[in-house]
């Protein structure tokens, strides 16, 4: 499994528009074939910080995805991005959960 998380800074003005237009981006992602989840959500605290979790069954899904998105101009939006993409090479639930 590929996780990408992390988070994009934005105008504290654009924030939460950029949230709402990036539903259609979470709906292509979620009807991917190999996305597990992808979320975009404005952070609590920070108005410049919106947070962005995505789960990928594979590597090659992932990347079959980039660039798919609508081409609307969003991404220009963001003044910095901070993510990491990590593989899970076993996923296991906690001991007290077991």
């Amino acid at each position: 499994m590929i996780v990408v998380a992390g988070h994009l800074e934005l105008e504290p003005a654009d924030r939460d528009a950029f949230v709402a237009d990036s539903a259609s981006s979470v709906t292509l992602a979620r009807s991917t074939a190999g996305c597990l989840d992808f979320s975009v959500s404005a952070d609590p605290l920070d108005p410049t910080r919106v947070n962005v979790l995505e789960r990928w069954e594979s590597d090659a899904d992932l990347l079959a995805f980039r660039g798919t998105g609508p081409a609307d101009g969003i991404v220009d939006r963001v003044l910095e991005f901070h993510l990491d993409e990590y593989e899970v090479v076993e996923a296991r639930l906690p001991s007290h959960l077991d």
